[in-house]
């Protein structure tokens, strides 16, 4: 009993030995890790941080002459200008309509793509699908754009020539506020799900294929094999990039929504985004757009700090 009680001394005075773990210690043993990330780290801090000090200007009427710290402290005078402002509730609406639209169907097709491709076991069709399926997110948002307007043109188009033969002829979707969203999020389906899968094809590939022999033992079919194998998988990898989406609610791509717009869909289309272009470059209303997009920073934030604890409480998955 005495020969057992001190080897557990010692065993507890070999942990109380054990130095504390600190970021000195840490930077130390992981120098070469440390050393690689460095470059990345010189560009977050130098083009995401610095410019950080430009906040204030949401605070203070911006004047030319005296730089950003030179204009007079406003407070939150521009914000509260905007919650009073008759296009806020517009605006936030469209925004969120969009970007809920884009999460709830684009987020779940490159998940399906990939669960579809990886099904094909022909390596040479497998491999041309996913090519195929890669290069239209190569193609830029003007082209995108471009190609919407000759497909959809309710004249020329090949959809047009299509609508005109089932009797609705001279329907311009590119016009319609019940038709913009809906193209919208198709379009973006097209262009990004094949890019976005990449992820999912990266997850599905670190299988265990033990886990797909004993399946098939089990006298499992191909759809309990994605259900009971594949999905479970793909798990964490859908928490993470689920809960970064949440981070960008109310951060509608500006360049795809401003170039579709026109006078016609212009109720539907126009967001926080477009209005702080128009606002701030055209108008010239630096603070006040400064102040706009503060306060959708400060939004989006909120959702992902919010997802992130639900996603910790109940899967233990989270980004910190």
């Amino acid at each position: 009993m005495i020969s057992q009680a001190s080897k557990s001394d010692k065993k507890l005075s070999r942990v109380a030995e054990v130095p504390k773990r600190t970021l000195l210690n840490t930077v130390t043993r992981d120098y070469q890790l440390w050393i690689m990330v460095l470059p990345a780290i010189i560009v977050i801090f130098v083009f995401n941080y610095i410019p950080m000090y430009g906040i204030q200007l949401a605070f203070r009427d911006y004047n030319f002459t005296q730089g950003l710290t030179g204009g007079e402290w406003r407070g939150f005078y521009y914000f509260e200008q905007f919650f009073n402002n008759y296009m806020f509730m517009d605006l936030m609406k469209n925004t969120i309509v969009i970007s809920l639209a884009t999460i709830i169907f684009s987020f779940p097709a490159p998940i399906i793509l990939a669960l579809l491709v990886h099904q094909i076991r022909w390596k040479r069709a497998k491999k041309t699908l996913q090519t195929t399926v890669y290069l239209p997110h190569f193609i830029s948002i003007v082209v995108m754009v471009g190609l919407l307007n000759v497909l959809l043109s309710p004249n020329s188009g090949v959809i047009g020539h299509v609508l005109s033969a089932i009797g609705l002829g001279g329907t311009n979707l590119l016009g319609s506020t019940e038709a913009f969203v809906s193209i919208y999020v198709m379009s973006d389906i097209w262009q990004h799900a094949g890019w976005n899968s990449i992820i999912y094809f990266a997850a599905l590939s670190t299988i265990d294929p033990q886990l797909y022999d004993a399946a098939k033992i089990d006298g499992a079919s191909r759809w309990h094999l994605i259900r009971y194998v594949e999905l479970p998988a793909l798990v964490p990898t859908i928490i993470i990039l689920f809960i970064l989406s949440m981070g960008n609610v109310l951060g509608t791509g500006f360049e795809k929504v401003f170039l579709m717009q026109n006078p016609l869909n212009l109720p539907v289309s126009e967001v926080i985004a477009t209005y702080v272009y128009k606002i701030g470059i055209v108008s010239n209303q630096f603070s006040y757009s400064a102040a706009i997009g503060l306060f959708n920073t400060l939004i989006n934030f909120f959702f992902l700090y919010a997802m992130n604890l639900i996603a910790k409480k109940f899967s233990n998955i989270s980004l910190w």
